[in-house]
């Protein structure tokens, strides 16, 4: 629920939960026809389609330009830094009548989006954005941009007062360079009716249609006599397309226009405190990509007449493609669009235009006759991994080569049975952050075109990060002064008593307990190929034998067996002393584990000294 700036309330949704598993469709769609003419088979793809439909929101005000704050405080918020919206601008809280500032640039994002028609959210005559609508369309027509309508639910508004809303727009604005007409449709300006249902007598409608095309907000055929096609706005309902396939093919047995609309995502609860359901997660762009191709899908309706998108920038339902700050204002809760389409940081702000210029070409390639792109890059070549610090690893490989073009690398990190996607990049390298010192890490990569085919991986190389700032296993014993850990201890015989290079303090485990095992961090990856394992040298140690097994690991994890269990007598005469040696290996983790002991019901070590050989 959200309310404008005439304080109407405004449903956009239904009251059902909405939490949606999305699985992004990727495989190769084969469209069905639309129930407009279309453009000849091959005929160039235009650099705007205005044939993708965009809403468009001017009710922002900030007290710079317009004198007060207006929207961007709904849900009790204090702008500039705390607004009424999960997202926050890159523009910061900008104001709708900024024409050279805010609306120009808006303009140009929109044309790199591939837009050629916003749909101007219009309030009546005279409201705050009709006084703003010539600056708007002034922007709009410097970027090639037009203009429809969105008739939005004014207080007061009937059957009848739409008819003269739209003869009113006709008039003002009709002779304005901006103004959208359709040429496929006999020239006609077009208005969508947003709750038209609140309506149920349309037939005055027919004093219009003839030269407007009128679109009712419904699926339910029923519903819109008197009216030239429909549409949907619900971005939640596009993951799912509910009555998607009914309405289109009614839209084209009766030649009538179908324009389903889709949207990245759907958050309110700054907006609405307290409204947590529906929601829409953007799922990293997944959700938005599901939506277009719910709208293209022949299942569910095939080819539309036009493709229209919630929203450019209704900021308060967290709908917008327009780019969002990557580094909002601390302590309120916004998200960003980090990790959309790979992206990250600043990169990731335009993240959704980008995706709406793929799309939009798709839509008008498809009009076209033409076919999908549906082969992936070859595969990475020449992959390689080098350590680049104690806590990061930089992967690098040579180009991969598309038919069309390559337009990013995914970097993965093996991990099992889910391997784990690090980061994307353009470029032929990436540096892996956040690892774990002296650890060992497999990578391969893939690569990616814009239709997101995606290669064969590259071969898989493997790196170790460096040992943490300061560490180094030295020379000598390993183990001096190193973190050690044990199974258990009693009393004050510590694990670190072992590598204290004192002879005379000693660890001991919980005595009738076997088995026991005491592990010492080397720190870093090391050759080790000895063990010298000690009692305190006093005669008062009678001669005991314990039994044990040398084990090493790279991880702290996972360990292998370096010497398998055996008895190691320990003997004053010799100094209680015991050495064992196997063949030189490469690791970090040094483990004795002890299951028996003839003088004494427990583990016990003054010394465990680790060499390289």
């Amino acid at each position: 629920m959200k309310t404008s700036d005439q304080s109407v309330s405004r449903l956009r949704h239904t009251g059902r939960r909405a939490q949606i598993v999305l699985a992004l469709l990727l495989a190769a769609l084969c469209w069905a026809g639309a129930q407009a003419p279309l453009p000849a088979r091959g005929a160039a793809v235009p650099e705007q389609s205005s044939n993708v439909h965009l809403f468009y929101y001017s009710w922002y005000g900030n007290p710079q330009t317009s004198g007060d704050w207006r929207h961007w405080q709904q849900g009790g918020h204090t702008p500039p830094d705390d607004v009424g919206a999960d997202l926050y601008p890159s523009l910061g809280a900008y104001d709708s009548g900024d024409y050279a500032g805010a609306v120009t640039r808006h303009m140009q994002w929109i044309k790199q989006a591939g837009v050629g028609v916003i749909v101007y959210s219009w309030w009546g005559r005279d409201s705050f954005e009709d006084r703003l609508t010539q600056g708007v369309m002034d922007a709009a027509a410097r970027y090639g941009v037009k203009v429809a309508w969105h008739l939005e639910p004014y207080g007061g508004r009937t059957a009848a007062s739409t008819v003269e809303d739209i003869r009113y727009i006709n008039t003002r604005y009709g002779s304005h360079p901006a103004f959208y007409r359709d040429a496929e449709h006999g020239n006609r300006a077009a208005f969508y009716v947003f709750e038209s249902l609140r309506i149920t007598d349309w037939a005055v409608l027919d004093q219009v249609t003839a030269g407007n095309i009128v679109l009712a907000q419904t699926t339910d055929t029923s519903k819109i006599a008197h009216f030239s096609g429909m549409y949907t706005y619900d971005g939640i309902a596009g993951a799912t397309a509910p009555g998607w396939a009914d309405a289109s093919a009614y839209a084209k047995q009766n030649n009538l226009i179908w324009a389903p609309s889709v949207a990245p995502g759907y958050i309110d609860d700054r907006a609405v405190p307290g409204n947590t359901t529906p929601t829409l997660g953007r799922a990293n762009g997944a959700t938005y990509d599901l939506e277009w191709s719910n709208a293209l899908d022949p299942a569910k309706g095939g080819l539309p007449t036009w493709v229209s998108i919630t929203s450019f920038n209704e900021w308060h339902e967290g709908s917008s493609i327009e780019p969002a700050d990557s580094t909002p204002p601390a302590g309120f809760g916004y998200q960003t669009f980090d990790g959309a389409y790979g992206r990250t940081g600043a990169a990731a702000e335009t993240a959704y235009l980008d995706r709406t210029k793929y799309w939009a070409t798709e839509f008008e390639t498809r009009r076209g006759g033409g076919t999908r792109d549906t082969q992936p890059p070859t595969a990475p070549g020449a992959a390689r991994a080098v350590p680049a610090s104690s806590t990061s690893i930089t992967v690098g490989w040579t180009a991969a080569t598309d038919n069309v073009g390559v337009t990013g690398y995914d970097v993965y990190r093996e991990a099992g049975a889910t391997d784990v996607r690090v980061g994307s990049t353009a470029g032929t390298s990436f540096t892996v952050t956040g690892l774990t010192p002296s650890t060992s890490y497999s990578f391969y990569v893939v690569a990616r075109d814009a239709a997101q085919n995606t290669s064969p991986p590259s071969g898989t190389v493997t790196a170790t990060t460096g040992p943490p700032p300061g560490c180094s296993p030295g020379t000598g014993d390993l183990a001096r002064s190193k973190s050690i850990t044990a199974s258990s201890t009693t009393q004050n015989y510590v694990a670190a008593n072992a590598v204290d290079g004192n002879a005379s303090t000693y660890w001991e485990s919980a005595n009738n307990a076997f088995p026991q095992s005491i592990t010492v961090d080397l720190c870093a990856q090391a050759t080790v190929g000895r063990v010298v394992l000690k009692l305190p040298p006093s005669s008062a140690w009678g001669t005991r034998t314990q039994t044990l097994s040398v084990l090493g690991s790279s991880d702290g994890t996972t360990f292998d067996t370096l010497v398998s269990s055996r008895g190691l007598t320990f003997n004053p005469a010799t100094g209680n002393t015991a050495t064992v040696t196997f063949p030189a290996t490469t690791k970090r983790y040094v483990r004795v584990n002890i299951t028996g002991n003839t003088g004494w019901p427990a583990g016990q070590l003054s010394s465990f000294e680790v060499y390289s050989s």
